[in-house]
């Protein structure tokens, strides 16, 4: 048994003499020895977006607006940043189900907002917000 032992080492020691011709294959990586340097710039940029995910939000948005008489009808008459403002519709047009079946960006228009919306029946999301900051002061 002992003898088995000592031939399943020898083995062993001729592995590594197997990767000596490929030790010689590193010295054919020195161009990728090259493109290593371009991806540490591209680590410094990961780095340097890492402190923009802690930016501050802008004060302009968190500013209380008072909303329009046809606005508070929806998301009620205190002043509120738009944040708020802007996650009130949703909530409102959430429990209504106003939002499109088909297309979940369009947004059917019940009385209240038809108001807000400047009379439209449908109106997409995006420009739902422009038409809710004409009613902010």
């Amino acid at each position: 048994m002992a003898t088995a032992k000592k031939a399943a080492k020898k083995p062993a020691a001729k592995k590594p003499a197997a990767k000596k011709p490929a030790a010689k294959k590193p010295a054919a990586k020195k161009p990728a020895a090259k493109k290593a340097p371009a991806k540490k710039p591209a680590a410094k940029k990961a780095a340097a977006k890492k402190p923009a995910a802690k930016r501050k939000p802008n004060a302009a948005f968190m500013k209380p607006m008072t909303p329009s008489a046809l606005l508070a009808a929806v998301v009620g008459a205190i002043p509120l940043p738009r944040t708020e403002v802007t996650k009130k519709i949703w909530a409102y047009i959430k429990k209504n189900n106003l939002q499109n079946a088909l297309n979940k960006r369009l947004i059917d228009a019940d009385e209240k907002l038809r108001a807000v919306f400047g009379g439209k029946k449908q109106v997409s999301m995006f420009e739902m917000t422009k038409l809710v900051s004409n009613h902010l002061k």
